[in-house]
């Protein structure tokens, strides 16, 4: 098994590389589905054995350091480019190789899967599983890349962490976002299928692992349900399905790396951690909703000023509604210069788009007491 990405540069884009590449990956696979049963395919449970068999050993070789190695001084940016780019083409090639195997008669035959041993599993219906798992742990992977090139910390054995990788990898609960400006990312040809693959019932709250497997293998079933496929459309299919579940990945990490730089910036500047902490809480909840990127810059911003200034504010974080007042208060008891918590306040209140009325209200105050002291 390929247990380190091959990278673009080891190949250099030469098809019959790549084409190596991902019939080894291919054989590996093969071995793997004919250990399930055909139970283990129609109930979800093989996405459970993939998605342990894909990460486990990957993540101990792939980190940061791993691509330092191998593109020392290129922006993370260039990089996730390239890997998204390697990941559509390694998925287009292995969509041509399986294309054979989307015939009508594979639909009944997935409907008819019963809890027999692996000996039952028809032909076709292997070959047509070594496709969905091949995109599927390509884009796994392709997810977790692109979160460590950007910094965002992901412990794998954390079941939250997991999860928030697999929502991402197959762009769960987002699936409409991905679809509305799907159209401008994908050739005319291929895009009633795209649309196809990407509506309906979107899966949101089931965090069970054999659920997302049983969600995947219905996405992927509209390949085997479009008569007469051929190659091309299949190639197609799984170039544009991996090319935008990259992006969005990159959408995803990209941001939530943006709100940690700032998370870690607003601390290294602040002459005032503790009183940081509760006025970027008080901008926060000047509005009745938290929006998602705000939440989290202050999960971070908790999380990197006790890790530089060694701040655990206990009564801020047993908190239920913050009283105004409380927070003057503790700025009045400073002396001396506050921009850094000016700063802060502004640059909080930007963190998830445009300031809003109620947000400018909370700092026109707060510069006037700052001014004041």
């Amino acid at each position: 098994m390929i247990e380190a990405p091959m990278d673009a540069a080891d190949t250099d884009g030469d098809d019959e590389a790549d084409r190596k590449v991902v019939e080894q990956e291919r054989a590996e696979l093969k071995k793997f589905i004919k250990g399930l049963s055909a139970d283990d395919i129609k109930s979800g449970n093989w996405f459970t054995k993939l998605s342990a068999q894909a990460m486990s050993s990957y993540t101990e070789k792939v980190n940061w350091q791993y691509f330092q190695r191998r593109y020392e001084g290129v922006p993370a940016d260039a990089i996730v480019d390239q890997r998204i780019k390697m990941a559509a083409r390694y998925a287009a090639l292995e969509g041509g190789l399986s294309a054979g195997a989307y015939t009508a008669a594979v639909v009944s035959t997935i409907g008819s899967l019963g809890g027999a041993s692996p000996a039952t599993v028809p032909a076709a219906v292997t070959t047509m599983m070594i496709d969905v798992a091949f995109i599927t742990r390509l884009q796994l992977r392709l997810a977790y890349d692109v979160a460590v090139l950007y910094r965002v910390p992901l412990d794998l054995s954390d079941p939250e962490d997991m999860w928030k990788l697999i929502r991402v990898a197959f762009t769960i609960k987002t699936g409409e976002t991905v679809q509305k400006g799907v159209t401008k990312a994908v050739p005319a040809i291929v895009r009633p299928l795209i649309k196809r693959f990407y509506s309906g019932e979107v899966l949101t709250a089931a965090k069970a692992l054999p659920v997302v497997g049983k969600h995947l293998l219905q996405k992927n079933v509209i390949k085997i349900g479009i008569p007469l496929v051929g190659v091309p459309l299949a190639v197609l299919l799984n170039r544009y399905t991996t090319l935008l579940a990259g992006r969005h990945a990159q959408a995803v990490f990209r941001n939530e790396a943006r709100v940690i730089e700032l998370a870690e910036n607003l601390s290294k500047r602040s002459q005032h951690p503790q009183l940081l902490l509760w006025v970027a809480w008080l901008v926060i909840r000047a509005n009745r909703k938290i929006a998602d990127d705000e939440a989290l810059l202050m999960r971070h911003l908790v999380r990197v000023v006790r890790e530089r200034h060694q701040v655990v504010d206990e009564q801020l974080a047993h908190l239920v509604d913050i009283d105004p007042a409380e927070v003057w208060g503790r700025i009045d008891a400073e002396s001396g210069d506050l921009s850094d918590i000016l700063d802060a306040a502004d640059r909080v209140a930007t963190v998830d788009g445009d300031v809003n009325a109620r947000e400018k209200a909370v700092i026109s105050e707060l510069r006037d007491r700052c001014r004041r002291v």
